[in-house]
């Protein structure tokens, strides 16, 4: 990487010779995600992700509906649902990027509905989203780096050189190798394939450590074995963590899930294992349009 970009991007360290801490280390703050959250995770909360009664209107029209959901940390749970059913809403709930009408979003037991975006992330939970979300004009090891430096709380200084900053560069190095790009290093993001831009945004919204990871749509436009090799990634990447997917493709669904929740005009229909998702019969008419679906939708308008 040349020395121009890392003068543009420098940020703040220590000095040269001694080994790199960042911020939050010096400062005697954990990282997002870090034992402390994990602790409490354990200690003082039953949930990881946690949401009561959670309703969301916009004007007169009422979105969410009332949704209660309880995810244990570790589990991965797949939201599904028709088009309109109100799955990008929720996540967007979960978020911050919308405050619900009424209802509370907990994380490790802790309100956070109301919070904004960066606030949720520094408390342990990252989104990726529908539409590929990274730097085109950066590196690879750059777009990790923007990452890791935000979440070790690194300040934009222009008397340090970012190569400088051991802790923050063996982070990125570790996430390369965990999404499998340590090949495409000095790689623009804008000349990944589609896959591997995917991949790079799973690095960037894993690079701040959050113990609750939610993935919108992460393999849609993916042919069938770029889908197989991504959810393996996913796997691999989230192993430990808590997870929350909407996903369209059934076959992903049902091979990465432990949980589905199956969200229907505004409210959650089933949350049960895959099996149980899959015998239930509420979920089957609902996707066939059986007087089920019919008789809610009647409700939403």
């Amino acid at each position: 990487m040349s020395q121009g970009v890392d003068m543009s991007m420098s940020a703040a360290g220590p000095s040269q010779g001694a080994r790199a801490h960042s911020p939050r280390e010096a400062q005697g703050m954990p990282a997002p995600g870090g034992s402390a959250v994990r602790e409490a995770t354990s200690v003082g909360a039953t949930y990881a992700l946690e949401l009561k009664d959670v309703r969301k209107s916009f004007g007169k029209t009422e979105i969410i509906r009332g949704v209660n959901l309880a995810v244990r940390a570790g589990e991965r749970v797949a939201i599904i649902g028709p088009n309109g059913a109100g799955k990008s809403t929720l996540f967007n709930l979960i978020s911050g990027r919308f405050a619900p009408s009424s209802g509370e979003v907990l994380l490790d037991g802790h309100r956070i509905d109301g919070k904004k975006p960066f606030e949720i992330n520094r408390r342990g939970l990252s989104r990726s989203f529908q539409i590929t979300n990274i730097f085109p004009k950066l590196s690879v090891f750059e777009n990790l780096r923007c990452a890791v430096l935000w979440s070790m709380g690194y300040k934009y200084s222009f008397f340090k050189f970012l190569a400088d900053l051991e802790d923050a560069n063996e982070r990125t190095e570790e996430l390369m190798d965990m999404i499998r790009l340590d090949k495409k290093r000095d790689v623009l993001a804008t000349n990944l394939t589609y896959a591997e831009q995917r991949a790079l945004e799973i690095g960037v919204t894993i690079a701040g450590g959050a113990h609750v990871i939610l993935l919108d749509e992460p393999t849609a436009g993916m042919s069938k074995s770029e889908t197989t090799r991504f959810i393996k990634l996913i796997r691999e990447v989230t192993q430990g963590k808590t997870l929350l997917t909407v996903e369209h493709d059934m076959g992903v669904v049902f091979g990465l899930a432990d949980k589905i929740a199956v969200v229907v005009y505004g409210e959650v229909l089933a949350f049960d294992t895959p099996d149980a998702v899959r015998a239930n019969q509420r979920v089957q008419e609902a996707y066939l349009g059986s007087p089920v679906a019919q008789s809610q939708a009647g409700n939403h308008t």
